[in-house]
């Protein structure tokens, strides 16, 4: 039987361009002889080479589905996408770099093609895979990237976007970078540092505004609560201690330790009968008037409770 692939007839064009990436192995179990694959594959003719092994059934330039295709067949299965391409296959809307970032064993030594960036890991990641892809989690991908930039605005935009979309938290990029390849490290944690005080300067600042338009007496701002015998139940962004009111802002990129954001802390303050209010940030920052609304409805059944036997400290943070 003759080749669809014989240079004696022209294969259908398919109708998925990733199917236009094919290893050299493949071409050779679908009867296309070697000598075939390298005539084609010369200069004007009508394939190209994209990687040892890897082949653009197509003269025209690669599209970046394609690129990224092609690392995959170069790497095989334990090869992993990582960095922008990875947050990109998660939905995030970012521009690829002129590189496809990827992930290898540490063992392996390759000599990549000039649009593969590959880095030899003893953290390997297990993959998420994607449209049929494997990429690294958000976090990996996130610290990957950043460790590879230079532009300290870029740096900042790689680290919060993926906290914006909701894909990992700051502590898990904290982590991340604690674990993994120190190398390009500095900057980025410089900046994850820049990333928290910001963020929490800007939310105390809006938090601030909105308890000064409440019909409330004004709070006592990050303050801790104790039981009577001083043990810590928690710490609240704001305080109302005639009534025993608190006001937790859930900030994506305050550290867990400082706020009440998990369910321990919340469960502690709620069964010492503490009326706990705990708003996310995107609340805070789009929707005030129902935040000033949660909070008087809130304080009013305080208000209409014994208030709870609490003690309460203020921390000396820079709410003031």
């Amino acid at each position: 039987m003759t080749s669809v692939f014989s240079t004696a007839s022209t294969p259908a064009r398919p109708a998925d361009p990733e199917a236009l990436v094919l290893s050299v192995a493949q071409l050779r179990s679908l009867g296309v002889h070697p000598s075939t694959i390298t005539k084609r594959c010369r200069p004007g003719g009508p394939w190209r080479r994209l990687a040892t092994g890897v082949v653009l059934l197509d003269s025209g330039e690669p599209t970046r589905r394609q690129l990224l295709r092609a690392a995959v067949a170069y790497l095989g299965p334990e090869g992993v996408i990582t960095g922008v391409d990875a947050l990109r296959a998660n939905g995030v809307r970012l521009s690829p770099p002129p590189q496809v970032q990827t992930l290898v064993a540490a063992g392996r030594r390759l000599t990549p093609p000039a649009f593969l960036a590959v880095e030899r890991t003893a953290r390997l990641p297990h993959p998420l895979i994607v449209d049929g892809l494997p990429y690294a989690p958000p976090a990996r991908a996130v610290i990957d990237a950043a460790r590879r930039e230079t532009d300290p605005d870029r740096i900042r935009r790689l680290l919060t976007v993926a906290i914006e979309e909701g894909l990992c938290s700051l502590d898990d990029l904290r982590t991340e970078l604690d674990q993994g390849s120190q190398r390009g490290s500095a900057v980025v944690r410089m900046q994850l540092r820049a990333l928290t005080y910001t963020d929490t300067c800007a939310l105390r600042r809006t938090a601030r505004e909105l308890a000064r338009r409440c019909p409330l007496p004004p709070p006592r701002w990050d303050t801790d609560v104790l039981t009577r015998g001083r043990r810590l139940l928690g710490t609240v962004d704001a305080w109302w201690d005639d009534v025993g009111l608190g006001w937790s802002v859930l900030s994506p990129t305050s550290p867990d330790r400082l706020r009440p954001r998990n369910d321990r802390a919340g469960l502690a303050l709620s069964a010492a009968g503490v009326v706990l209010v705990r708003t996310p940030s995107s609340m805070l920052r789009h929707h005030g008037d129902l935040v000033v609304a949660e909070l008087v409805r809130a304080f009013r059944h305080a208000a209409r409770r014994p208030r709870p036997p609490v003690l309460s400290e203020a921390r000396p943070a820079s709410w003031r």
